[in-house]
């Protein structure tokens, strides 16, 4: 996990260990999980949640990173993309 401020937003970047550094590509999908956005920092999954509690904008890569997300009630299951059976999902919060 990794949490950067951009532009006045804070976002977090997070993704399962096992697929750290690797690279997904399906028809015109295609993420590379760069260790240097995601972050190489294990984090439990109370301080996971708690992050995206903090974050405006959060970047998700994987099974376990996304199943938390949507336990805690960030991520429906219907936004989910999937590149190569790998879930990805993005989230923001909208302030008005």
């Amino acid at each position: 996990m990794k949490i950067s401020e951009i532009r006045g937003e804070i976002l977090l970047a997070a993704a399962d260990a096992e697929i750290l550094g690797r690279k997904f590509r399906e028809k015109n999908l295609h993420i590379e999980v760069y260790p240097s956005f995601y972050g190489e920092v294990r984090v439990t999954d109370e301080m996971f949640i708690s992050s995206m509690n903090m974050c405006t904008i959060a970047n998700l890569v994987g099974e376990y990173t996304i199943g938390l997300a949507i336990e805690a009630g960030f991520i429906e299951k219907e936004n989910i993309l999937y590149i190569q059976k790998v879930p990805y999902a993005q989230y923001a919060k909208i302030f008005q």
